[in-house]
Formats: structure tokens, sequence, C-alpha cells
């Protein structure tokens, strides 16, 4: 598992953080962008309980190979699109493989590891899957530059995203290969009578808490997402290259801190951390919209986003407790559950931003630091994170 999320993120990280700019190429406006970035929020939300029940229903490893498949018709649609309607047709199939299989990997983890060792579990997963955003965004942003300086900005810029494309759809046929012949299923007691209901109802008072603060965060997070990118490119000039090592600099933080913080996590409480992430939340865009206002951009941009990467200091331990919380004969589905009921509430999130940018690009930043503050002090009184227990 942890291998196929190198390798596929390996892929999709190399044109994923450009396509708010490729629609735009392809005749996308401002509203078309934001509904790019509603819909991914939308199937993010509604693809959870479904990759929850496939899991339990067909186990691990088939439920992967389905969702790979899926994902790569995505990539299909994305390669040979001529306007941004194709764009939004393929993203209903590439974020199977981001959104569907977050419960397995979930269950997965919960399946092989006790509680005393989830957010060490937790963290050498999310680290797998972000060292391909430290290598890929600035390799798919040298091949779109190349391109570029051949063919034009326009042309060049489409070609580069579909040649990253091509490398996506071959990396993630070796992915399903790998799957095949290596992923070994074990056993696991799954209780098929648990309704979305049922769940819902049996689910512990402390993860609905975490999830009232969970909620404010990603709208913090959701309101200026798909306009980083235009941001920085269109308003700050800022060229592909160096978003994509700003974007390196970002994942390279977040690396760097998983391992000591885990282990910390793992044998004191993990709420102080959990607060940090909301915390940093909060502060990444009000960092990117001041960039330029108490230094010279590079460093500005540069502290924004290894704040975006202090945004994972406690990431591994809100995923754990989730699973802690999880029941255990229903542990796929409660995990998509959870991320159902949190990406239904934040998929307007973009649509806001993008009525905000219309008004003033700044105004989707602005809004996402007070929306984020609010998460912050309701976790702070009353969310969940007490020591774990093996």
């Amino acid at each position: 598992m942890l291998v196929t999320v190198l390798i596929i993120g390996m892929g999709e990280e190399l044109w994923s953080r450009f396509i708010p700019k490729y629609l735009e190429l392809l005749g996308a406006s401002a509203w078309i962008i934001a509904f790019y970035g509603t819909l991914k929020d939308i199937l993010d939300a509604l693809y959870q309980y479904p990759g929850g029940w496939l899991t339990d229903k067909l186990g691990r490893r088939i439920a992967l190979l389905i969702f790979i498949w899926l994902a790569i018709f995505g990539y299909i649609l994305y390669l040979i699109s001529q306007n941004w309607l194709f764009v939004i047709i393929g993203t209903l199939f590439v974020m199977s493989w981001s959104s569907l299989t977050l419960p397995a990997i979930f269950a997965i983890i919960g399946d092989n590891l006790p509680k005393s060792r989830r957010v060490i579990g937790f963290s050498m997963q999310s680290i797998l899957k972000r060292i391909p955003i430290v290598l890929a965004p600035p390799l798919g942003g040298a091949i779109i530059a190349v391109a570029c300086s051949q063919l034009g900005e326009q042309k060049g810029f489409v070609t580069g995203i579909r040649l990253c494309l091509v490398i996506t759809i071959i990396l993630s046929l070796i992915s399903m290969i790998i799957v095949r012949r290596y992923y070994i299923e074990k056993p696991v007691s799954v209780t098929d009578s648990f309704r979305f209901s049922d769940i819902w109802r049996k689910m512990d008072t402390q993860l609905k808490r975490l999830l009232v603060s969970d909620i404010l965060a990603r709208w913090a997070e959701g309101i200026p997402k798909v306009f980083i990118v235009l941001y920085l490119m269109n308003i700050l000039n800022v060229d592909t290259f160096t978003f994509g090592w700003l974007t390196s600099i970002q994942m390279l933080t977040a690396i760097l801190i998983y391992i000591p913080i885990a282990k910390l996590a793992d044998v004191t409480e993990r709420k102080p951390f959990v607060l940090l992430t909301f915390i940093f939340f909060s502060l990444f865009p009000l960092m990117v919209v001041t960039a330029d206002e108490f230094a010279p951009l590079t460093i500005g941009l540069t502290v924004a986003f290894i704040i975006a990467g202090f945004r994972e200091i406690g990431e591994p331990a809100r995923k754990a407790l989730i699973v802690d919380l999880a029941q255990p004969d229903a542990r796929a589905r409660a995990v998509g559950v959870y991320y159902l009921l949190r990406g239904i509430i934040v998929f307007p999130a973009s649509l806001v931003g993008g009525w905000l940018w219309t008004i003033k690009p700044e105004y989707p930043f602005y809004l996402a630091f007070i929306i984020g503050t609010l998460g912050v002090t309701v976790y702070a009184f009353s969310g969940p994170g007490g020591k774990s227990k093996h």
C-alpha cells in the first residue's frame, strides 16, 4: 500500500497543482476554476463512504485495484482534453485514487498497528505520500517551463501538462502490478449489518467534536486552495518552477517534523499537536497574502510555505485519533462517514473563494484566516486528544 501511494503520488504531483492554470488556458473562467475546486471537494466527500463500503466488502486488495483503474481512466480524459469540460469530467475519475482509497489506507493501518503505534504508522504513510510533493512539482514545473520555452506559453504549458500525464499513466500501471503481485490480504472481522445511520449514531462523541474543528480548518484551507497558484502566478508574477520549489519546501518541512512529532504524540497527549495543526491552517493564507509586505517577496513566500508545512505537525495524530475512536468492526466505513460529512460541509468553500476572488483576489485569503482562527478556538476548548493506550 505504501509503495503504491509513493508511485502514484509521484505521477499526480507532476501536474495536479498546475491544473487551475491548465483550466484557464483551456478557456475556463474564474467561476469554472472555482467549480473545479468545489467538484473536487464534493467528490472527496461523496466518495468516502462508498470507498469504505467497497473496502470492507471486497477486501483491501481488490478495492485498491479498482480505484487505480478508475483513476487511470480519468488521467486519460485529462490527457485528451481539448477544452475545460474534459477536465471536469475526468476529475470524476481522477478523484478515485485520493478519495475512494482513503478509508482503505486508514483501515490497513488500523488493522495492522496497535493504538500505541498508529501515529508513527500514519507518519510513515504521510512521509511517503509527501516525498512526491517534494520531488515532483519542481520536475513538473521544469517540464512545463521547457515546453513553454520551445512552443510558447499557452501551447507549451498544455503540452507540458500532457507529458506529465503520460508519465502518470505509466506509473499507475506499474503500481497495479505491484498491488496484484505483492499485496497480502490480512483477514479482518467485518460487521456487514452496519448502515450509514448506524455508524453515525454509534460514533464516539469525542470524534464528533474533532469533526467540528476539522471542518472549520478545512474551510480555511478550501476557500483559497485552487487560487493559490493563480495568486502567485497572476498577481505576484511567480513562475512555474518557483511555485514548484515552494511546494517542495512545504513538503520537506512536513517530512522533517513527522517522525519526531509522531513519537511524542504516541507517548503523550495528542491534543497539543492537533491544535498546532489547526493554528497553522489559519496562518498560511494570511502569510501568503502578506508575503511582500514585511520582507522581500521570495523570503515572504518561503516563510509562508514553511508554515504550510507545519500544518502537518498534528495530522498523523489527528488521523490516529479517528482510527482510535472508530468502530473496529466497521473501521473503513466509519472513516468514510467521518470524511463524507466533513467533505459535504466543506465543499462550498471553493465557490465562496471564487466569489471573493472576483471582487478582490486578496479576500479569499483573509476570510480563510478568520474561519481558521475560529476552528482553533473550538478545538482548544472542546477537542479530544488524550494519551494513547495500547
